[in-house]
């Protein structure tokens, strides 16, 4: 019997094979259709559908020699092993809306809070108490500073320890550290994170070498939404990201951030770390429209902004495929000191990493270690998800569009028309030019966010750009039903080494063009190691 059905499946492959892009192609993701010209074998494939799928989609699915390995409470996927061979008839299916190659994911790795506020807003009493994060990542060391805020924790992909990995409890500091390893008179550094009272809701992704597959972080966004009532969860951290296969429309993992998005959650991710590859070097889920997605600058060593650079690695708008205009802002990621997690895969491979007591203790005082240091867009998100929860806790009801939008109208836009680093680990010298696709609206600026009241009537999604070969410009399009201005913005070089210059004319009002964006800024995951100096 089996023999006969492999023989049905071959003979059916066969017959569609000629016409596998045209039957699959709006259904099934280019890299797929790649794998299957490559041989018929079972395939890891994530299963959109248009609607919730039933008991019937599951039994077609398994009778097509399908094994369901899990689907979800809230998003419309599952999670399937296939035979190659009967992908091109599961894209005949009426109610699948994209299949997917289950991809692989991996994360995009003292003076940070100052550089953004948070250390003026913690002392006038915000803290984001009150409001839940769930950090999905690696995992969450039961560190200190973290006391009882790790409120829920789940694994989706086993461990031996709470974050075998260590990137997951750094980003968690980041977030909501306290800076008790840190704080009295033998110290002269204290370590505290952007919002010290919020909660943690710990959704395990990553593995000990920091490695995850879409299918995982699907489940954990699937969790995230669900748990929100229960522990008020109003931001989503994703430090972590992949290449773009197709438009966001399609990817899994974006359709998975608006449909947190749109249930109330502001989801917060990484821009990538591929920088210095040039423009377009976005990663998914960075890419989506309704992210805060965020790029990493440098401190330089100083509590203020005037001196701060872009990080070489920090990746560059607009996104492949959709053009979207991202990052929407940046934050300090580079050389960021944060929460260690001992016995990690990171701490291990980068033991000088490990802050010693002589760099934040007085002379002649000692204590174990507890604090880390990493760089990396990875490092600059949970700065930025601080920030909405601390701004979702000053005003409860909020919505992710207007978070979203206070954030950017409100970020400073005081940047150089460029700068020169040169690169550590290879001795190459790089320009940044100070744009839109670089550091988006600016840098984020809590104090000033949270003296915002401004709301957003409709959608803050970021805009998209489209070239024009006849007119040699990038003009910017707002999404419909946008909280942005109509008008079209010009650009003269989107995709080359001049500076942006806004169009004339357009909407002056609140969301308009100068004052979501700024003149200068139009104008103008971790990495790990030490960072840029």
């Amino acid at each position: 019997m089996r023999c006969l059905l492999n023989r049905i499946l071959l003979s059916l492959a066969v017959a569609v094979s000629a016409g596998l892009a045209q039957a699959q192609g709006p259904k099934v993701a280019p890299d797929l259709v790649t794998l299957l010209e490559k041989g018929l074998g079972p395939v890891d494939v994530v299963i959109q559908y248009k609607n919730t799928p039933g008991p019937g989609d599951l039994l077609r699915l398994i009778g097509l020699g399908g094994k369901v390995h899990g689907h979800f409470s809230v998003l419309p996927n599952v999670i399937a092993n296939v035979p190659g061979a009967v992908v091109p008839l599961m894209a005949l299916d009426p109610d699948i809306a994209y299949i997917s190659p289950d991809r692989p994911v991996a994360p995009t790795l003292d003076l940070t809070t100052a550089a953004v506020g948070a250390d003026t807003t913690f002392s006038e009493g915000y803290s984001g108490a009150g409001v839940g994060v769930a950090i999905i990542d690696s995992g969450i060391y039961p560190h200190p500073d973290l006391a009882s805020r790790i409120v829920y924790r789940e694994s989706f992909v086993g461990g031996v320890n709470p974050d075998d990995y260590g990137h997951g409890t750094h980003v968690a500091g980041i977030v909501a550290g306290s800076g008790a390893s840190s704080t009295g008179p033998q110290f002269t550094r204290t370590f505290r994170g952007v919002a010290p009272g919020a909660d943690l809701i710990d959704l395990r992704v990553l593995d000990a070498n920091g490695m995850s597959t879409d299918s995982v972080v699907l489940a954990a966004i699937d969790r995230a939404i669900a748990l929100k009532g229960r522990y008020r969860i109003g931001v989503i951290n994703l430090s972590l990201g992949r290449p773009i296969f197709e438009s966001t429309q399609l990817d899994p993992i974006c359709r998975a951030v608006e449909a947190a998005w749109k249930r109330g959650i502001v989801v917060v991710v990484a821009a990538g770390n591929l920088g210095r590859n040039g423009y377009a070097t976005i990663t998914s889920p960075g890419n989506s429209p309704y992210a805060i997605t965020v790029g990493a600058m440098k401190t330089e060593g100083t509590p203020a902004t005037e001196d701060d650079s872009l990080a070489l690695y920090s990746s560059r708008g607009p996104t492949w495929i959709d053009l979207n205009v991202k990052p929407d802002v940046v934050a300090p990621g580079n050389m960021v000191v944060s929460l260690l997690a001992p016995g990690s895969t990171l701490s291990q491979e980068y033991p000088g990493n490990i802050a010693t007591s002589s760099y934040y203790m007085q002379p002649g005082t000692s204590a174990p270690p507890a604090y880390f240091e990493l760089s990396g867009t990875s490092m600059a998100t949970p700065v930025v998800s601080g920030a909405a929860a601390i701004l979702i806790a000053a005003e409860p009801g909020i919505s992710p569009d207007t978070v979203k939008a206070r954030l950017m109208k409100t970020a400073s836009k005081s940047f150089p028309l460029y700068s020169t680093a040169v690169d550590p680990s290879t001795g190459d010298s790089y320009t940044d030019t100070y744009d839109m696709f670089t550091v988006g609206a600016g840098y984020v600026n809590i104090p000033a966010a949270l003296a915002n009241r401004d709301r957003v009537r409709g959608s803050a999604l970021s805009p998209d750009v489209v070239f024009e070969p006849w007119m040699a410009q990038a003009l910017l399009m707002n999404p419909a039903g946008s909280a942005w201005n109509n008008g079209l913005w010009s650009l003269t070089n989107v995709w080359g080494t001049q500076v942006v210059q806004p169009s004339l004319g357009g909407d002056s009002a609140v969301w308009g063009t100068s004052a979501v964006w700024g003149t200068s800024a139009v104008l103008g995951t971790s990495v790990s190691g030490k960072g840029e100096e």
